[in-house]
């Protein structure tokens, strides 16, 4: 039970961390860099995904086509408070946002932004082992033997040390995918 939890809580960290690296942005045009961008709509802050078909043409151009096209001048905006160093055109039909080329100061940034989610995605898989290590501990007054704590414990460390190496990898990838030109 400790463990599956464990793991449990660890892959969650992993997943969160998928999701921090797709809005670090790379060289190439992608839809999932305008998530989390909200605009007005009908008095409501909105998800401009729920709003609009986000799709890109090329590597260098992300277009939105709102839906509604009452809604492109508060999606312009958002996307320019947003401050993704984006200068969105709007040409009455569809947004279109040129995405510049990274400069090599630009990568290096996004370079350590990505190392400190990584680090932040350890923390916190240090820290579900730390509470698994202190849930084993507590089986000790439940009768359970020091051999069965040592061995749950050990097992505890070995799936920290699996899911550590998965952070390292995954930030392996986003580094070669940032300074990749």
């Amino acid at each position: 039970m400790i463990l599956e939890d464990a793991k449990e809580g660890m892959e969650s960290s992993l997943q969160h961390l998928d999701k921090e690296f797709l809005k670090i942005r790379t060289g190439k045009a992608n839809p999932s860099m305008l998530l989390g961008v909200k605009a007005e709509f009908y008095g409501t802050l909105t998800p401009i995904e729920q709003m609009a078909n986000i799709n890109t043409p090329d590597p260098r151009q992300i277009v939105v086509q709102p839906w509604d096209k009452s809604t492109l001048h508060p999606i312009e905006k958002a996307i320019l408070n947003a401050n993704l160093g984006f200068n969105p055109q709007n040409d009455g039909e569809i947004i279109r946002i040129a995405v510049p080329p990274l400069t090599s100061e630009r990568r290096a940034e996004l370079v350590k932004k990505a190392k400190a989610e990584a680090e932040d995605t350890k923390v916190g898989i240090r820290n579900i082992r730390r509470s698994a290590n202190d849930m084993a501990k507590g089986l000790k007054d439940d009768g359970f033997s020091e051999d069965m704590i040592s061995n749950l414990e050990s097992d505890i460390q070995d799936l920290t040390d699996k899911y550590i190496k998965k952070v390292d990898e995954v930030f392996s990838e986003k580094e070669v995918d940032i300074t990749t030109i």
